[in-house]
């Protein structure tokens, strides 16, 4: 195998799928924690959460500049890296009187849960710096 066939597509490792105990409240008929399953995604997916979370600024002059807000930027990348449960469920939306996948994680997570399953998704992802020095990056 020459060097550069070690990166086809056929020879590279697929998306990779984990299991993570998000919170210890959601519990199975045993009474154990619920394990939520997560997977990685390519950066096309990535591109689609960046390009959701960013808006048109009007600054000086006129003038109008893109902008990540890195809270909505999180949300879609942890929801789209979410399997199980599947949070576009609209019956599982409703038991929480919300619509949309981002805004029902919000409602159904304390906020260190919330937290700790976004620094997962980030592992999970490769993403090994902290979020905001990553929006600081795509701003650049």
């Amino acid at each position: 195998m020459s060097e550069l066939s070690l990166f086809f597509a056929q020879n590279a490792a697929c998306d990779t799928t984990e299991e993570f105990v998000v919170s210890q409240r959601f519990k199975d008929k045993e009474g154990k924690a619920a394990v939520w399953k997560l997977r990685s995604m390519n950066e096309d997916e990535n591109q689609e959460c960046r390009k959701a979370a960013t808006r048109k600024v009007k600054g000086k002059n006129g003038t109008y500049t893109t902008e990540i807000d890195p809270n909505e930027y999180m949300a879609k990348l942890m929801t789209a890296s979410v399997v199980h449960p599947d949070l576009k469920n609209t019956e599982l939306q409703r038991s929480y009187g919300v619509m949309g996948a981002e805004s029902l994680l919000r409602k159904m997570l304390l906020p260190g849960e919330f937290a700790a399953l976004g620094e997962r998704v980030q592992a999970l992802n490769g993403f090994a710096t902290d979020m905001n020095e990553l929006v600081d990056d795509v701003k650049n």
